[in-house]
């Protein structure tokens, strides 16, 4: 009993530094302000429109994701759920609390953003490694991918495309380093993933 009790906590322990470090990349890549990445172009478009902040927008969103994922009979984890919660959560705390300093040159900027993809994919490595679930848009792309039998990469690519247009048509802030998140968020999540799984 105690052994199986002190398994549990530490993967709660992991998914929670996870998530939590997971965030922390995300404002990494927001705050130097060179264009955000797809999702979170279009969390700010609709913030802006509803007065809400992007962690709020975030957990709106992928509420709405899950309610999609569990009506088309996908399973969802608790991983999945606080995943909702949390990184929304997370990235306001730590954007109204500046955790992360402005930007003071192009230069900062750039690599602050380049670590943020990093930090995003140990973050990612942590809290899937505890085994409780992916996150809600890993969810909808995979029962997607389920659904429609098309390759996971289509799939991926062809989501985040409609919500990066939907969040520009919004407002949302895109410039060039939306398109170097785009391409260079999967790719640091995977070395991360090489790296530890050696």
């Amino acid at each position: 009993m105690t052994d199986s009790f002190s398994r549990e906590s530490f993967r709660a322990a992991r998914l929670l530094l996870g998530l939590f470090i997971f965030s922390l990349g995300v404002v990494m890549t927001l705050q130097p302000k060179l264009g955000f990445p797809p999702w979170d172009v279009f969390h700010q478009g609709v913030g802006l429109h509803l007065g809400l902040t992007i962690g709020r927008v975030s957990i709106l969103v992928s509420v709405i994701i899950v309610a999609i994922v569990v009506f088309l009979k996908e399973k969802v984890g608790f991983g999945t759920l606080a995943n909702v919660v949390l990184v929304g959560f997370f990235v306001d705390v730590i954007m109204s609390r500046s955790w992360v300093p402005p930007a003071n040159s192009f230069v900062f900027s750039f690599a602050t953003m380049l670590c943020g993809f990093f930090v995003m994919g140990l973050g990612c490595f942590l809290y899937i490694g505890a085994g409780y679930g992916a996150g809600p848009r890993d969810s909808l792309m995979v029962v997607l991918t389920k659904r429609t039998g098309k390759p996971v990469g289509l799939c991926r690519s062809s989501i985040e495309a409609t919500v990066l247009f939907t969040g520009w048509l919004l407002g949302g802030p895109v410039g060039w380093g939306t398109l170097i998140s785009a391409l260079g968020i999967g790719a640091s999540i995977q070395i991360v993933f090489s790296i530890y799984a050696v």
